[in-house]
């Protein structure tokens, strides 16, 4: 399968980023890829009041992505902000191509590092596969790669591969934090991780000081042995890769970390009965 990290860099203009979305999707589509995964806040940039940017799933934004995908004829991931019940947004993945229109809400919210989303964003509660050509393919955003538990159950629901869409917060360590996570997140669900992720900022200008996650780059595929099989750097790039699927059935036979588990509410009675 071939897939593309379409690692962009997003202004404040949904207009323009859907734009940018056209351009790498017809790009990937050229070099054959049949899935073109993009970061978090493809809509918009992170340090910018999201209210009045979120859309519904049936609005403009999101129907202009099923339409580049249409065109192209492939799966797009593209992360948007849609609207929540309680005032504030859903951080929303859209999933849309041939025979696929499906959607997810980020789970895990990013209360960390001085940054407050829940404020802003409420949260999801289902994670989500998709079948894209007979692969399996589950859904993530970005904070949520720091929870082990969400990898194994997407594996468990089919995911043979798992795009993590980001907008990666700078700081000490945080490039090293994703690039190992990244890989760990494989290792932990013996499935390929494609963790695309906004562009460094800094290498188109002077950085926003609004210190909210406006993305460092290195976007990255990890194969289920927790190896880098394809990186990117800080600048935007759209990066295509090969996966081998087969590779997914070998990790899982010969790392049975998905059957191996042990069931700890059945071990606790057990210990019990002892």
């Amino acid at each position: 399968m071939r897939i593309a990290c379409a690692q962009i860099l997003s202004g404040t203009d949904p207009a323009a980023n859907l734009e940018l979305v056209a351009d790498y999707t017809e790009r990937a589509a050229g070099q054959g890829a049949q899935l073109v995964v993009f970061p978090e806040a493809a809509m918009c940039r992170f340090g910018v009041p999201l209210g009045p940017v979120a859309e519904p799933l049936d609005g403009p934004w999101a129907t202009g992505v099923r339409e580049i995908a249409d065109r192209a004829g492939v799966t797009v991931i593209a992360g948007m902000f849609t609207p929540a019940d309680d005032g504030r947004v859903r951080n929303t993945l859209l999933a849309t191509g041939p025979g696929i229109d499906s959607h997810y809400h980020k789970v895990h919210l990013y209360d960390a590092f001085g940054f407050t989303e829940s404020r802003t964003v409420a949260p999801g509660f289902d994670p989500v596969v998709i079948d894209v050509e007979g692969v399996g393919v589950g859904l993530s955003t970005c904070y949520d790669i720091r929870f082990p538990a969400l990898y194994t159950e997407l594996a468990d629901r089919g995911a043979q591969l798992i795009a993590v869409c980001a907008s990666w917060g700078a700081g000490p360590g945080k490039l090293r934090q994703w690039e190992l996570l990244a890989c760990a997140r494989a290792l932990d669900s013996t499935s390929y991780v494609a963790a695309v992720g906004q562009a460094d900022p800094g290498t188109a200008g002077p950085a926003t000081s609004s210190g909210a996650p406006t993305g460092v780059g290195h976007s990255l595929v990890a194969s289920p042995w927790g190896e880098a099989v394809a990186s990117a750097e800080a600048a935007p790039q759209l990066l295509v890769c090969d996966i081998d699927l087969d590779v997914v059935t070998t990790a899982r036979r010969t790392l049975a970390v998905l059957s191996n588990r042990a069931d700890f509410v059945q071990v606790g009675k057990a210990e019990s009965r002892g």
